[in-house]
């Protein structure tokens, strides 16, 4: 049996407000999950509020993750032509120097703030 914390112990919701569960002794699964096992899964919360809460402790502070249910959970919503389009309009800002205004083939550095090419990039720093 893994060590756990019996603070976190709470399935009634009575000390934290919501069901809680120590680390690694949470609820199935199948039936409750965090918003990184439901993107897994190819889902999303969908609007449903935190149903539970697994409680741990690290480095003297508590931390939780948040649980929901699996059975009110909805698909992840697929990426349409318009999401792509601002992705690909972030990336290409990313790419343009705002010194020598010319678009190159990696990201400028934030380091430097412009390309490699202009005074006080990279080549100028080496």
């Amino acid at each position: 049996m893994p060590r756990t914390d019996k603070r976190f112990w709470d399935p009634a919701g009575e000390k934290f407000g919501l069901p809680t569960w120590p680390w690694k002794l949470g609820p199935p699964p199948e039936e409750w999950a965090t918003e990184r096992q439901l993107k897994a899964q190819g889902l999303r919360p969908g609007g449903q509020g935190v149903a539970g809460q697994l409680g741990w402790r690290r480095r003297g502070e508590d931390h939780f993750a948040s649980l929901y249910r699996v059975d009110l959970a909805k698909p992840k919503r697929p990426m349409t032509a318009a999401m792509w389009a601002s992705i690909w309009k972030a990336v290409a800002a990313r790419r343009i120097c705002p010194e020598c205004q010319t678009e190159k083939d990696y990201e400028i550095p934030r380091r430097y703030g412009v390309c490699n090419d202009c005074p006080g990039g990279y080549a100028a720093a080496a």
